[in-house]
């Protein structure tokens, strides 16, 4: 069993707090390790330290930061396996997609790296004679991210990244669920010569941490990654000093299929956009929407194709297709949203209940959900889980108003051969993400993105990047 101890100030130093936090393999329960609740002083000492290498930080050229992206990702291939082993002990991720992620955290910072030369101002015309207008982007100070359980490892590089190539410098709060493979990156990175302060690390709940971090006046930017009520308690909190946000929260997809889409596309991507990490993914297809003529056809494909997932350990060399949930917690939301929904009136057709296949850890079946209504909970709110609800639709505007009918707005889908329906269903989906024919999965350069509540901002890309920057002009006279 491994202990971990707060990154602070390019050193791992001992929490002022006393209370421990077990982190469990979700497979097995067994206890991997005990880490700090952490403290106010933690978080505060955290800030200090951030606060006073900024300067330094931001004065070193674009290209020579980006130079410590870069060798943070060499550090991740060299380590790739154990990392990757690391993340799927610590969250029951199959060890295949665990691989993938550390991957491609490694090109996240290379690529985030790549903007060190294309961070641009303009110059604009005055309205005066013998005077230029020079807008600078600026880094806005301390960056402060909070990062989620379900992708710690390359959403922690997503909140590194940018802000560190920008000028900023930062305080990452992971997850308490799952830490793990985020501190053996601190300990991996503590010989690239990257300055003290620059980057930190502080463990705890997010009640006191996070809170900590998301009040303080030092704090210039928080972005979280959460669900909706973590992200409504760090605005209450930011608003204190009028603290920059940027939130990337809860979904709940949808996946519309039109009767002209190719089936077999159509089901293999819904079921891959379902069970990837057992359903625990904010991009999840959360929802179906099937056009009422190709609709038990559809049904029938999808109930075989759900019917032969694999579930296993993580580490299983049948290469599973998904494992445990995280934890207890979420394998009770889970078991609770989906018997509720048969309360209501829903009907199982396949799964609906924990494995029993297992002798411990967090195992829930693959479900699929007919005869659900459109005002039932489970159509409503996110399930975080491989549950998926299905219902069907006589018109694409019906599709789309039961689509928009959330109080979400991150990732949506639609799949069809007829150009004009995606095309017209692209512009009247009210989400950040759209997908056609694929996978609800987003690219790197793109820009993840949500709408109502599911938040504010975004990653990814140069708009990703530019979160961290501010804006300042230069009223610049001179004279012949």
């Amino acid at each position: 069993m491994k202990e971990f101890n707060q990154y602070i100030n390019g050193r791992f130093i001992n929490s002022t707090s006393t209370g421990t936090t077990e982190v469990l393999n979700p497979c097995t329960e067994e206890v991997l390790s005990v880490i700090p609740e952490g403290s106010v002083e933690d978080a505060n000492t955290a800030l200090e330290a951030a606060k006073a290498s900024q300067h330094a930080w931001k004065s070193l050229t674009a290209i020579t930061r980006a130079g410590f992206l870069n060798k943070m990702a060499s550090v991740i291939r060299e380590n790739r396996v154990f990392l990757a082993e690391t993340l799927a002990k610590e969250q029951a991720k199959v060890i295949g997609l665990a691989q993938v992620e550390i991957d491609v955290t490694a090109d996240y910072f290379d690529y985030n790296a790549g903007w060190a030369r294309r961070i641009e101002g303009e110059i604009i015309q005055s309205d005066r004679q013998k005077e230029h207008i020079f807008l600078h982007k600026a880094p806005i100070g301390v960056a402060v991210g909070i990062c989620p359980w379900n992708f710690p490892f390359f959403v922690m590089a997503r909140k590194v990244a940018p802000s560190l190539v920008t000028g900023n410098t930062c305080v990452i709060k992971p997850s308490c669920i799952a830490p793990n493979t985020i501190m053996e990156f601190a300990k991996l990175i503590e010989n690239i010569g990257l300055a003290d302060g620059v980057l930190n690390f502080v463990l705890g709940k997010g009640s006191v941490v996070g809170n900590a971090l998301t009040k303080s006046p030092i704090t210039g930017i928080v972005s979280l990654t959460g669900s909706v009520f973590a992200g409504q308690k760090i605005m209450e909190a930011a608003a204190q000093n009028i603290t920059k946000v940027s939130l990337e929260l809860g979904g709940k997809a949808p996946a519309i299929v039109c009767a002209d889409a190719n089936l077999e596309l159509a089901v293999n991507a819904i079921v891959s956009s379902k069970v990837i990490f057992s359903g625990q993914v904010c991009n999840c297809a959360e929802r179906v929407y099937v056009e009422d003529s190709i609709y038990d056809k559809f049904l029938d494909m999808l109930t075989k194709k759900m019917s032969e997932v694999k579930v296993e350990d993580a580490f299983s060399g049948n290469n599973p297709d998904m494992s445990a949930l995280v934890s207890k917690n979420q394998i009770d939301k889970v078991s609770e949203m989906v018997e509720f929904a048969k309360k209501e009136g829903a009907e199982v057709v396949l799964g609906g209940m924990r494995s029993n296949q297992f002798d411990k850890g967090y195992f829930y079946q693959p479900t699929l959900l007919t005869n659900v209504k459109q005002n039932m909970q489970i159509i409503q709110e996110e399930v975080f889980g491989p549950v998926l609800p299905v219902m069907k639709f006589s018109t694409l505007d019906e599709a789309i108003a039961l689509s928009n009918d959330c109080e979400y707005g991150l990732t949506s889908s639609i799949f069809s051969e007829n150009f004009n329906k995606v095309m017209h269903a692209s512009q009247e989906l009210q989400f950040g993400e759209t997908y056609v024919n694929r996978e609800h999965f987003e690219a790197i350069q793109g820009f993840h993105a949500g709408w109502k509540k599911s938040g504010l901002g975004g990653a990814d890309g140069k708009h990703g990047m530019e979160e961290y920057l501010q804006t300042k002009v230069v009223y610049a006279q001179y004279r012949s």
